[in-house]
């Protein structure tokens, strides 16, 4: 899915985007509390829409590659990815409510955006062999 027929004000934006999300992706890495995947993932969604140069680039990296691949072609988030994922949004939630002194209203509108973000992880399929076969690629 391209979006090169887009205004050449809107391909520059998405591409800075993408290198920033590439970017704060990469800071990850070595950052335990700044997600990389979701990064990664804004990241190929912004260079389809401004480069194939970087879009393949990051496809075809030889260590973000493969989970990227799996999540265009497949919608894949492997079983250990869920598991970090969920298990993060519990513990904050754990620390929120137990330890923080945040007001009802702001623990209630985490306890909302972790459910909604553990729902999306754990409704997509954890191997490619149990994706649907045709799945259209895109966000």
């Amino acid at each position: 899915m391209t979006d090169f027929d887009a205004t050449p004000v809107r391909r520059w934006a998405m591409f800075f985007l993408g290198w920033m999300f590439t970017g704060l992706g990469v800071i990850g890495v070595f950052l335990p509390l700044l997600p990389t995947t979701p990064f990664l993932l804004l990241a190929l969604w912004c260079f389809a829409r401004s480069s194939r140069r970087f879009h393949s680039w990051l496809l075809h990296h030889r260590w973000f590659g493969p989970s990227l691949r799996d999540w265009e072609l497949h919608r894949v988030i492997p079983i250990r990815a869920k598991i970090i994922a969920v298990g993060s949004m519990a513990a904050a939630m754990v620390w929120m409510v137990g330890w923080s002194q945040a007001p009802w209203p702001a623990m209630a509108s985490m306890g909302a955006v972790c459910a909604f973000g553990a729902w999306y992880v754990l409704k997509h399929p954890s191997t490619a062999t149990s994706a649907a076969p045709d799945r259209p690629s895109g966000p």
